[in-house]
This record gives C-alpha cells, sequence and structure tokens, in this order.
C-alpha cells in the first residue's frame, strides 16, 4: 500500500477511467449554446505584478493558475510556482505568467502544495534561488532538494512551521498524488494556512468538496484570541466532466460552499483560464462564480476575481 492510500480522496480512478473520458468520450457533460464563445475567453492581464511583490507592501498577485505571491510580515511568500510555458512541454499555457521567472522578486519561502504538475513544476522551482525556504508536505522534499535547494521543510497535516512573524501551517485537502504510474500516493498533498500580522491567508490546493473546509475554518478562526482567514485563494475550474472529476476537484458551486464552511472574508478565484485541463469552457468557471455570488446575495467587494498579474493589498 502507497504511504498515504488512507488520506486518498474516493472513489479512485485509473487508468480505465482515463480511457472512458479521454478517448471513448463516455459521460460528457452537457454544453450549453455559448460553449465555443466562453471558451473563447481568458483572463485578463496586467503588468506590475513584479513591481508590487518588490515594493514591500503587504499584497497578493495572481501569478496564474493556483500560482501566487504574497508579501506578509515583510516577507514574499510564493505558492506552487509555475512559469514553465508548458508543463512536461505537453500542455501549453494559454495565457502568460505574470511575470517571467527571471523578473520574479526573491522569495523567502516557496510553498508547494503536492507533486501534481500543474503544481509541482520542476524547472519552475529548479529557477528559485536556494536562499529560500521550501516548504512541502511529506515526501516531496528529496524533489526539491534534488534541485540543490538546502533549507527544505516536510510538513504532514495540521504541523506548522515558523519563519521569522510568519506561521506556515500545512492543513488537509481531498485530493491525492502522483507524478508516475508507480509512486500514486507515494507523497502527502495539501493546503496552507498563510498567518502573518496583516492577517492569514489559505491556499486550498487541489481539492473536492469535503468536511475539510469547515474543519479548516473553525481551527483557524475558533481558537480565542485568533482570527480567522482573511483571504482564502480556491479553485474555480478543472471540474469536467463530474463523473471523474467530483473526487478530486471542487467545481464553482463546491468552492463558493467551502468558501462559506471557511468562513473567510475574501474569495481569491484561481485555478481557471491557465491550462486546459478538463472539458467545461475555460470561461464558464468565472462566468459560474459571478453568477452564484450575485444569486446568494453576496458583497462583490468579496469576490477577487483578479487578473494575471494583477495586486491586491493585504491590509
Amino acid at each position: 500500500m502507497a504511504k498515504f492510500e488512507d488520506r486518498t480522496t474516493r472513489p479512485v480512478h485509473g487508468a480505465g477511467d482515463i480511457l472512458r473520458w479521454k478517448v471513448l468520450r463516455k459521460d460528457p457533460d452537457p454544453r450549453g449554446d455559448d460553449f465555443k464563445e466562453l471558451d473563447l475567453v481568458r483572463p485578463g492581464q496586467r503588468e506590475g505584478g513584479a513591481a508590487a511583490l518588490s515594493s514591500g507592501e503587504p499584497c497578493a498577485v495572481w501569478i496564474g493558475h493556483a500560482s501566487w505571491g504574497l508579501r506578509l510580515g515583510g516577507q514574499l511568500v510564493v505558492i506552487d510556482p509555475v512559469f514553465s510555458m508548458a508543463l512536461s512541454g505537453v500542455v501549453k499555457r494559454l495565457v502568460p505568467p505574470a511575470f517571467p521567472i527571471d523578473e520574479c522578486p526573491a522569495p523567502d519561502l516557496v510553498l508547494v502544495t503536492h507533486d501534481h504538475r500543474d503544481h509541482l513544476d520542476l524547472p519552475s522551482i529548479a529557477g528559485l534561488p536556494d536562499s529560500a525556504t521550501y516548504i512541502v508536505p511529506i515526501g516531496n522534499g528529496p524533489r526539491i532538494a534534488k534541485l540543490k535547494h538546502s533549507k527544505v521543510v516536510e510538513l504532514d497535516w495540521w504541523q506548522t512551521h515558523q519563519h521569522g512573524s510568519l506561521e506556515i501551517t500545512l492543513v488537509p485537502a481531498r485530493h491525492w498524488s502522483m507524478r508516475m504510474p508507480w509512486n500514486r500516493n507515494d507523497t502527502l498533498w495539501g493546503g496552507y494556512i498563510i498567518r502573518g500580522p496583516e492577517g492569514t491567508a489559505y491556499h486550498s490546493g487541489d481539492t473536492a468538496w469535503g468536511e475539510h473546509f469547515a474543519e479548516i475554518g473553525q481551527r483557524i478562526g475558533g481558537a480565542v484570541g485568533r482570527a480567522g482567514i482573511d483571504w482564502a485563494m480556491l479553485p474555480i475550474g478543472a471540474y469536467s466532466p463530474r463523473w471523474f472529476m467530483a473526487a478530486q476537484h471542487v467545481n464553482p458551486d463546491e468552492a463558493l460552499d467551502g468558501f462559506m464552511a471557511l468562513g473567510a472574508k475574501h474569495f481569491l478565484a484561481m485555478h481557471w483560464g491557465t491550462f486546459k485541463l478538463t472539458d467545461e469552457a475555460v470561461g464558464e468557471p468565472k462566468q459560474r462564480i459571478l453568477k452564484l455570488w450575485s444569486e446568494r446575495g453576496l458583497d462583490p467587494a468579496r469576490l477577487w476575481l483578479m487578473d494575471i498579474g494583477e495586486s491586491r493589498s493585504l491590509r
């Protein structure tokens, strides 16, 4: 049995299911009449993301997909950095990252949520400086160390690493891991809580819907004298077909349910518009989350549907 098989999401999908989805095209989700139009939608792009992160001011910059730069406590945290123009040379980016890797300010911390190639991009990790501390779930440390990075910290769920004024805690996610067919669930996966002087951020990593959202919200915000989550980075894309994806990725409805269960103040949408990984139209996640937000009567200022390269203040 793989090391973390007991924590993997269920049901488990194997090669036969991938054949059914990708080749035989069995049981696709219905497509609306606006599919072709929505499939042409791309995230907006802005200049100045690298400069914002270099300024020293507390801010969040969406680099693209699940990649973020956060400036908290005077330190730069980069999460799931993917600067490559294609994943393993195969899946090409639809839009470039916020800035090239050689323009990325030197991070103090690099966090990786799990080993899937759209989150752990080894060329990008190799291109970041050795001066950073790399924080990864259990089992991923050797991959980082092979790239000549000497400061590597492995965490289990609910373990915390203190780095100056920042507390980094690995939290559960309903997902799985695999780089090759023979190492499925050999390494752990998760999300992160980043607590700094200005507030608390949460990055979910990849996750399906589950009770872990409420658990995280309760454990982070439930302690006496400790504030809850201010900024929740949550995925809204890569969810179709549901028969295959529901056990590993939330759809926009479930992402919003997760946000509410977390009790977070702001929803920072991610994991859409950068790579075409699944069957939904590229722009459908954006359309759906805006519609859901309006239907639930939520304050539009709490939804950060950002452009790539856009900076928002974390104050």
